[in-house]
């Protein structure tokens, strides 16, 4: 089979087309897709966007893309280049979002004296409304003389409790994540399907995204540096690119099929 950027420069050429014309066609752009025709690999932002680009441009110029694409893996790609690689989990902080919710602690005895001395008092007042007005004196007397004794109790009780219960940390409203490439880098990001696409294009400098939701972002190199909401997303080494869902509750890696631009 003649070299692939050869079969795709001549089918170009007998549809009478110019590269200005693939580009307008296949939204790729034309630097990417003269390195497809002059085989420049290395100017492509990864592997698994060769295999997309290949695929989109022969389908402009009446090629079968499966002979391109299983030829390319064959001649250039590694074995391992398609194995998805998981992400490394990420260290967990005490506190941080996710973080195992404190026990429910059981009634105080604050709580159990207080239902005590309300069941004690009605059955003192029952008593003195059966028992004529001498009784519902003495029974009267009973009555206040426990609730005295009882309530100085009962108060530092619920002052301890509401000083131990620990407070818990507000859960994060929205989604920010930053990008710091450490080299230039094919970047795509979307808030998921159907929405469109939020930023396509090469990563050069730091850049942060903002949704209420979700953020997805599919990068061509993995070496560049993620915070969500100002905490490090550890990404495993691999030279496949990666595909990364951000939500408030945390992070997943998600297939090829599922990222954006892909």
């Amino acid at each position: 089979m003649p070299p692939i950027g050869e079969t795709l420069r001549e089918a170009r050429m007998r549809q009478r087309l110019d590269i200005a014309d693939v580009e307008q066609r296949t939204k790729i752009r034309a630097k990417y897709l003269r390195a497809l025709e002059n085989e420049e690999w290395s100017l492509l932002p990864g592997a698994t966007f060769v295999t997309t680009f290949l695929r989109t441009y022969a389908e402009v110029v009446g090629l079968d893309p499966h002979v391109l694409v299983e030829e390319y893996r064959h001649s250039h790609e590694r074995d391992d280049d398609h194995e998805l690689q998981a992400l490394a989990p990420m260290p967990h902080r005490q506190g941080s979002r996710g973080g195992r919710r404190p026990p429910s602690r059981p009634p105080g005895r604050g709580a159990v004296v207080a239902a005590a001395v309300v069941a004690l008092v009605a059955f003192l007042l029952v008593l003195g409304l059966l028992g004529g007005d001498d009784a519902q004196d003495g029974d009267g007397d009973r009555a206040e003389s426990t609730t005295t004794e009882t309530v100085p109790e009962r108060e530092p009780e619920r002052q301890r409790a509401r000083r131990a219960a620990p407070a818990e940390e507000p859960t994060p409203r929205g989604v920010r994540v930053r990008v710091v490439p450490v080299e230039p880098t094919y970047a795509c990001v979307d808030n998921g399907a159907p929405t469109e696409v939020v930023y396509e294009g090469t990563l050069e400098a730091p850049q942060t995204f903002n949704h209420r939701r979700l953020i997805r972002l599919n990068l061509g190199k993995r070496s560049a540096q993620i915070t969500l909401n100002g905490e490090p997303v550890a990404v495993t080494e691999s030279p496949d690119a990666l595909g990364l869902a951000l939500r408030p509750g945390g992070t997943r890696e998600i297939p090829l099929g599922e990222r954006p631009c892909s």
